[in-house]
């Protein structure tokens, strides 16, 4: 216990400093996202509102947590450097890889406390779309026989919610701490947060497009061998971020079997021990 105790203090200072920063206007952006589009498909039968508010939302809970994994995670070490915090801390002395440890620990904190507060407003969102979807079944049908009713109610309920979106949400927080990890590890030999954060976002875009590219290289049975080792390269090299996006399935309703969500959760476990690795090793050699 006492060993872990300095990543502990560095990861709940690290959380309290991000809290205080503004990262937290990205879920201000996000809530008028969610609300404004809860209004929009009202038009629309109660089927696509459903299929609609998961899209956006899923996709908006994806693409604001990872801009804050990127953002927070590109910015610490730069910041500790020129508050001069980071040599009080190794002069404890406290081992750099704890140092990186607590940190990422910290970032992951402030992710988890993201995504659960925008899965609170998207399902407040989605219950009370819910229950206007009900209220109207209710007046449309008030004369129909109750087992008809019931059934309707029952459709309903089953579109709305259903047990893909627990792991749908599990999956976008474990790619949020994937790519703060990626950016923890380019951020150990950077020399500046904007290089840090121009190349996650690079690597962003190319771990989204490496299952694409790898089933062109490798489609067809004139594909050069040259174009395979390129493939097993970006494969080895980039996370593939696509593996982490569920939405299709929990839009269309399709059950997530627990076998792709462990395996899910395991390669994004797995990239992460690397990367984290990866910082410690690199930023062990580093001068400060």
């Amino acid at each position: 216990m006492r060993r872990s105790s300095p990543t502990l203090a560095i990861a709940a200072n690290t959380f309290t400093e991000l809290v205080r920063q503004k990262v937290f206007f990205f879920l201000l952006v996000f809530a008028l996202l969610v609300i404004g589009n809860s209004a929009f498909v009202a038009k629309f039968s109660f089927q696509e509102q459903f299929q609609m508010l998961k899209d956006i939302s899923l996709g908006a809970m994806s693409v604001f947590s990872s801009l804050i994994a990127i953002l927070a995670t590109a910015n610490f070490l730069p910041k500790d450097m020129e508050d001069r915090t980071i040599y009080t801390l190794l002069a404890k002395p406290v081992p750099r890889h704890r140092y990186l440890l607590g940190k990422l620990c910290g970032i992951a904190l402030l992710l988890a406390a993201a995504v659960a507060l925008m899965s609170a407003l998207f399902l407040a969102v989605l219950w009370l779309r819910e229950s206007t979807v009900l209220a109207e079944t209710r007046a449309q049908m008030a004369g129909a026989p109750p087992v008809e009713l019931a059934a309707a109610i029952r459709e309903v309920t089953a579109t709305t919610f259903n047990a893909n979106l627990a792991p749908g949400i599990a999956v976008i927080f474990i790619k949020a701490v994937l790519l703060a990890a990626l950016t923890l590890f380019i951020s150990s030999f950077a020399t500046s947060s904007i290089f840090t954060i121009l190349m996650t976002a690079a690597l962003y875009f190319i771990g989204h497009l490496q299952a694409t590219a790898r089933e062109y290289w490798l489609s067809g049975a004139d594909v050069e061998w040259w174009s395979r080792i390129l493939a097993a390269a970006v494969a080895v090299l980039f996370p593939d971020l696509q593996a982490f996006n569920l939405t299709d399935d929990i839009i269309a309703g399709t059950a997530v079997p627990l076998a792709l969500f462990l395996n899910t959760a395991g390669l994004g476990a797995l990239y992460i021990a690397v990367y984290t690795a990866l910082a410690a090793l690199v930023f062990q050699g580093r001068e400060l």
